[in-house]
């Protein structure tokens, strides 16, 4: 639906409750369908784990390392989405005395939302009977959630709308036309692409309307905030990238030499943060937007923070 404009409208809820209300789904009956995940078939596609840049890991440990990326992958939104359902009931606040559909849209968010975390959860469970044990996901998401509540409305904002742009890239550009991953595992970003085409739409719509209401200065102190939560993120995935490696190493049933081993570390903590950043980033949606709230000086910040984690 492209970039909404500076003032949202009523109408622009609307279309994202017809949507909504269109492509409502079920995890069972919709998504799971009593299936099982094909531990014969990759979960990620190349594109986003990195994979085939490892050439000293044969075809079996590459899918395992898939299938320990994947594993992450659901673990992370499950992660975020808890800090954003809470987000959006807040800010869905300013909307009880006034437009009534701007607070159907954000309440059918929140709803959508809890559902994913559901999901997710399930994933896990499902994931966790098909591999060895040992596998941990270390970052709390009721922890993390608090510390993202604590900065600025317009940076958390903003970087929901990252998060949920980058999961409509990923799905589009890598999942959807990989024949060669597990099935369910790509139904299930199928599913959860198409709900969040709308969030990252009312995402838009709600950081744009917070812009709105701060002055200059208050613009500023948010894109520190802004700043701050992305290196948060990436201390959230140094530290996962390094668990995944090493429960790698302890499952894979191969033994490698140090420097194969850090090569691991090295390709792990690069895929991680092209993943949860660096794909977002770039995409041509989410500079189109941020670039049309920041100044040059903002933008030049930002860059600065980034260019050490994208390096």
């Amino acid at each position: 639906m492209g970039i909404v404009q500076v003032n949202p409208t009523t109408a622009d809820y609307a279309k994202c409750i017809d949507a909504s209300k269109r492509i409502r789904w079920d995890i069972d009956r919709d998504v799971i369908r009593g299936r099982q995940f094909d531990f014969t078939k990759k979960f990620l596609p190349d594109g986003l784990s990195k994979l085939n840049e490892l050439d000293f890991v044969d075809a079996a440990g590459k899918r395992l390392l898939s299938h320990i990326q994947g594993r992450t992958y659901a673990n992370i939104f499950g992660l975020v989405e808890r800090y954003i359902a809470a987000k959006i009931l807040d800010v869905s606040k300013e909307h009880w005395f006034g437009d009534q559909t701007a607070l159907e849209a954000l309440v059918r968010f929140t709803d959508e939302e809890i559902k994913h975390q559901e999901l997710f959860r399930r994933v896990e469970a499902m994931i966790a009977e098909g591999m060895p044990a040992g596998y941990s996901f270390l970052p709390n998401p009721n922890d993390v959630a608090g510390a993202v509540l604590t900065k600025r409305t317009w940076a958390v904002l903003g970087l929901t709308c990252h998060i949920e742009i980058f999961v409509l890239a990923h799905y589009r550009e890598s999942i959807d036309p990989d024949p060669a991953l597990s099935e369910l595992f790509k139904d299930i970003f199928l599913f959860h692409w198409r709900e969040e085409s709308q969030h990252a739409i009312l995402d838009e719509l709600e950081w744009r309307r917070e812009h709105a209401k701060l002055s200059a200065a208050e613009r500023d102190l948010a894109v520190g905030d802004l700043i701050e939560l992305v290196a948060a993120v990436d201390g959230i995935l140094q530290m996962q990238a390094h668990a995944d490696t090493e429960y790698f190493l302890r499952v894979c049933g191969k033994t490698f030499v140090a420097s194969e081993q850090e090569a691991l570390h090295r390709a792990m903590l690069k895929a991680y943060r092209w993943q949860y950043i660096g794909s977002g980033v770039q995409t041509e949606r989410f500079q189109k937007v941020l670039g049309s709230l920041i100044t040059d000086k903002q933008m030049e910040r930002i860059g600065s923070a980034l260019a050490p984690i994208l390096a």
